[in-house]
């Protein structure tokens, strides 16, 4: 069985989908149309842009949903999902890629996320650290000592886990996770503290974007982030995304889930390579490749 995987952000680089552009008649309309929706040219930024352009949330998550969509629709008959999944925001490509979601919709309500997540950092300065060398378990523990705002964010593999919160609950909390034997507590150049309790005025603004948007039954399962469990129900589908913005992301176990649903290969769809780094991580052995049109 076939697993297509769609990463979320940071998986951005300058000139990403440009190939695309230059070489799918389908892709240029469909880029062209993702600029007149978003009502700048979100094309211009990606294929030749600076770094700094790229990182602003409003445009990097846009951009990264871009690129996956675009290219799933582009492999056409080649694109034959038995599962799916996606890293946070590519939650929503993944809900595209398989039919539950419009193009259009999808990439309104990415945009309209983005764009709440970036007020939400604006009303409270946070930030979120990346956890390498401890199990699980000690991090929970040790995030639940902390006075202040500090949860676990991103379960990417064994042995990373990303925690967000206000920026005195991560400083509190990286000092006593090297001191139980951490190997790395480092802090992320990001905007704010995604998946945790604070982004809560961005989850109230999605949600209503989410409700009034037309969903579809998916063409086959898509693992969704907030429990790691397969959905192709509509309404579970639309009550999971919304709580995924201030829920955690369980990479590490949706992985081991699709393996024990029949995974025997993962195909990352978008920029980087990042979730197949992440599914090896998790079992050396299975296959992992990257979408491509050549």
């Amino acid at each position: 069985m076939r697993a297509y995987v769609f990463p979320g952000q940071g998986a951005q680089f300058i000139g990403m989908g440009k190939d695309l552009y230059e070489s799918s008649e389908e892709a240029k309309a469909l880029f062209e149309k993702a600029n007149e929706i978003l009502g700048f040219r979100i094309t211009d930024i990606m294929f030749s842009g600076t770094d700094e352009e790229l990182k602003q949330t409003k445009v990097t998550q846009p951009a990264i949903f871009l690129h996956s969509v675009i290219l799933a629709k582009v492999l056409g008959s080649d694109f034959k999902p038995d599962m799916v999944a996606g890293h946070s925001l590519g939650e929503f490509s993944a809900l595209v890629a398989a039919g539950a979601l419009s193009f259009e919709d999808g990439l309104i309500l990415v945009a309209k996320r983005a764009n709440a997540m970036q007020k939400a950092c604006e009303i409270q300065p946070s930030t979120m650290a990346a956890v390498l060398g401890l199990d699980d378990f000690t991090v929970e523990d040790i995030c639940q000592r902390v006075s202040e705002v500090v949860v676990p964010a991103n379960y990417n593999c064994p042995g990373q886990l990303v925690i967000s919160g206000t920026i005195a609950g991560i400083d509190k909390a990286c000092e006593l996770l090297l001191e139980a034997g951490a190997k790395r507590a480092l802090k992320l150049n990001v905007g704010g503290a995604f998946h945790s309790p604070l982004m809560e005025s961005a989850k109230v603004e999605l949600e209503s974007a989410i409700v009034a948007t037309e969903f579809k039954k998916p063409v086959c399962p898509i693992y969704q982030n907030i429990d790691a469990k397969p959905y192709t129900d509509i309404q579970a589908i639309k009550d999971n995304l919304i709580a995924q913005l201030t829920g955690s992301v369980k990479w590490t176990q949706t992985v081991q889930k699709m393996l024990e649903d029949g995974a025997t290969s993962f195909v990352e769809v978008g920029p980087g390579n990042v979730l197949q780094g992440l599914v090896k991580k998790v079992n050396r052995a299975v296959e992992t490749s990257s979408a491509s049109i050549a």
